[in-house]
């Protein structure tokens, strides 16, 4: 008698999530195809919880993304309220669903209410990227993982240092430490990218001559002290050394917009409209330096072997720094410039190590989940 699907619900509420769910869909179909283990059935979840342009057909189609079953069409707001209206929606769906585990990744709004809402029916919740830490609780980030990890059941951990943090709460049933899926879905996607992106060409850039830079991170960009002190230092380098291409963030660009005196332009910064994620994954790879606030841009530029300036105080990926590729700067001009030469002086591109697993998180997650891979 053929087993009955182990029911899988994936919610998720931003492009990145997507990239991460796109790792768990492959998993899944490679998993089905096989005669052994369980058969699982996944549903995915879209809480509206950014609306991305870029998640266009053409994006579902590149990345081999299912297109969610659901769209419950949240939009943004307050943390509360956005919460609040996505949790309202979220349990009479998962209460009909039913499924055997509620899938969450990372530590967006999407992520916190999918775990609380999962936990209050008494649904099992398994956690993507569990035990990351920046022991900095005004982040709202953190708040939402380390909630998000307290109710879950299946705790998959990216690396060595995510299993210590849990164990460090005293949190040890459930814990795997599986690899990143996002190391997965960067070796899937890097030569995808370059054969659709041709964001290099469009911007007139030439590999290895030229620094990218993010800012995104309400830290940076809600601070009219930093956010000055950074765009002074971005436009130094950019007039010193090499030129700097700086995909704005809408929150970023409101910010901006209305420190600058009116009218004003900075000539020696490139700054553009948000990019493709292909087109990022290109970025990161042709640069010679990444500086960034963001998480995922981070990691991604130590997979690609790009050194980055991590423009924050602390980060949740804290091997990068260990290794000695990524250097964390905050937002002051002479950390900035002392770290800038320091990884100049690398020597050429660094290979990436075994930090984030081989690239089969997302299989083992399906196995583990399914019943399929008791252990490691």
């Amino acid at each position: 008698m053929k087993a009955k699907p182990f029911r899988l619900v994936t919610i998720v509420g931003a492009r990145p999530q997507f990239v991460k769910a796109a790792v768990i869909s492959r998993a899944v179909a490679g998993h089905n195809q096989s005669p052994a283990g369980r058969p699982v059935e996944e549903i995915l979840i879209h809480t509206g919880q950014h609306y991305d342009r870029a998640l266009s057909r053409v994006f579902f189609e590149q990345l081999e993304i299912p297109s969610p079953r659901y769209h419950l069409d949240v939009g943004s707001g307050p943390h509360g309220v956005q919460t609040g209206a996505m949790m309202a929606r979220l349990e009479p769906l998962l209460g009909h669903l039913r499924p055997d585990a509620v899938l969450v990744h990372g530590d967006t709004n999407s992520t916190l209410a999918g775990a609380l809402t999962a936990a209050k029916l008494g649904l099992p919740v398994a956690h993507g990227e569990a035990g990351l830490r920046s022991f900095n609780r005004r982040m709202p980030e953190e708040i939402n993982r380390v909630i998000t990890d307290h109710l879950s059941t299946w705790l998959f951990c990216p690396t060595v240092a995510a299993v210590a943090n849990l164990g460090g709460e005293g949190l040890l049933q459930g814990v795997r430490q599986v690899g990143d899926v996002m190391y997965d879905a960067y070796l899937w996607n890097r030569s995808r990218a370059r054969e659709y992106s041709r964001i290099l060409e469009i911007l007139g850039l030439r590999r290895g001559r030229f620094a990218l830079a993010t800012l995104h991170r309400p830290e940076n960009t809600d601070d009219p002290g930093k956010l000055r002190t950074l765009f002074s230092t971005l436009s130094r380098i950019a007039a010193e050394r090499f030129p700097v291409v700086l995909p704005l963030h809408p929150r970023t660009r409101k910010a901006w917009d209305e420190l600058r005196p009116r009218g004003s332009s900075d000539p020696s910064l490139f700054l553009t409209t948000p990019v493709t994620y292909f087109d990022m994954l290109v970025l990161t790879s042709a640069a010679r330096i990444v500086l960034t606030d963001s998480g995922g841009l981070q990691k991604e530029a130590y997979f690609a072997g790009t050194p980055c300036l991590i423009l924050r105080e602390e980060t949740e990926w804290t091997e990068t720094v260990e290794a000695g590729r990524n250097f964390l700067v905050g937002a002051d001009p002479v950390r900035i410039g002392a770290a800038l030469d320091k990884a100049l002086a690398l020597k050429g591109k660094g290979s990436t190590s075994r930090l984030y697993g081989k690239g089969d998180a997302g299989l083992r997650i399906i196995q583990i989940l399914s019943g399929g891979r008791k252990g490691l």
